[in-house]
């Protein structure tokens, strides 16, 4: 993020094949103070180009594109530590949702949101957290527990949620558990999606109720 006198400001690269979104977000983005549009990548080759040139602090990625997707151009990008990724697609299938977070997706937003979601949902991310379209979240929270009483988080979410629920930020928790805070970001994305809440007061109050 740049710093003017009073205020941060958020750089972010548009990704999307169709060049109608691109400039449409592009204006949307323009009409804020504190978002500015460094770039922008009509397909995943190019937006890898993009991101290690300008080094954005938020990548918005298309998820279906000709050549490279937005979900390998997703997973080269926090390969790399280069940037955030949040997902701003059509799709609200449980397998591209998946796929886009297995990548490593911070997040994940559909089309239909409103302008204001979209540009929160970035704030969002700049802000260490990980916004999920209330669609894609119920898709995902369906797919991961289709009987169990209690959704089925994974050792390592586990992991993750109890050192959430004691009060550690991101960059402890990846320090704990030896693994980037990247990594921690798509963790919380997945388990507030499982266990059906929004932020991490939340996550911490559900693991405090249902003892994990």
């Amino acid at each position: 993020m740049s710093e003017g006198s009073d205020e941060v400001t958020i750089t972010v690269v548009v990704v999307d094949d169709h060049a109608v979104v691109r400039t449409g977000l592009s204006q949307l983005l323009a009409g804020v103070h504190d978002l500015r549009v460094v770039g922008t990548a009509g397909d995943g080759a190019e937006a890898l180009e993009v991101v290690r040139a300008t080094r954005p602090d938020v990548v918005l990625m298309d998820l279906q594109m000709p050549g490279v997707d937005g979900v390998s151009a997703t997973r080269a990008i926090v390969a790399e530590g280069l940037a955030d990724v949040l997902v701003l697609t059509s799709f609200a299938d449980a397998e591209r949702i998946v796929g886009a977070l297995d990548a490593g997706a911070v997040g994940y937003l559909l089309k239909d949101a409103e302008p204001d979601d979209i540009l929160g949902g970035i704030r969002a991310v700049a802000r260490g957290e990980s916004p999920l379209h209330p669609r894609a979240a119920r898709e995902l929270l369906e797919t991961r527990r289709p009987s169990a009483d209690l959704p089925d988080l994974t050792p390592r979410e586990r992991e993750v949620l109890l050192l959430v629920r004691d009060g550690l930020a991101n960059k402890q928790i990846a320090r704990r558990l030896g693994i980037t805070e990247r990594t921690v970001k798509a963790h919380l994305t997945s388990i507030f999606a499982t266990i059906g809440v929004g932020d991490r007061t939340s996550a911490a109050l559900w693991a405090e109720r249902h003892r994990v």
